[in-house]
């Protein structure tokens, strides 16, 4: 059984999380250097079957795009060309950031821990991972 990957791009940490093979709950992978994140995902797929890839799209509330679509879209062309056997979707990533830090103070998470930006970048694409899974 194959998992469901979803990215959370960013262009210093791209935060990653995944699905058990069952695909019913989705867990924090890691955070990468996004210059890294290509190698790293290289690595990830031989080791793990992978059938879908989820990739946050950053939006504004009024649909236009941010500052960070470009990135983000330069970055889905990378991976349709690298990864072409694995399907891929844009998934909504509107307010997943606040989400992941709002969900991190109610974990009863240290604020030293909660300032390394990272742990939101996995919490981030775990948050949008479930909401994929929520609505199959």
């Amino acid at each position: 059984m194959a998992r469901i990957l979803c990215i959370d791009y960013g262009g210093k940490r791209t935060g990653l999380a995944v699905t058990d093979p069952l695909k019913i709950i989705a867990t924090a992978l890691t955070t990468v250097d996004t210059k890294t994140l290509f190698d790293y995902l290289k690595k990830y797929f031989s080791e793990e079957q992978v059938e879908l890839i989820l990739i946050g799209e950053p939006k504004n509330w009024d649909d236009s795009d941010t500052h960070a679509t470009p990135l983000v879209k330069k970055a889905v062309e990378r991976l349709k060309k690298e990864f072409p056997h694995i399907p891929l979707v844009l998934v909504d990533e509107r307010y997943t950031s606040k989400m992941a830090s709002q969900a991190m103070v109610e974990m009863g998470m240290k604020k030293k821990d909660r300032q390394v930006k990272g742990n939101v970048d996995q919490i981030a694409a775990t948050i949008m991972l479930q909401e994929y899974l929520r609505n199959l």
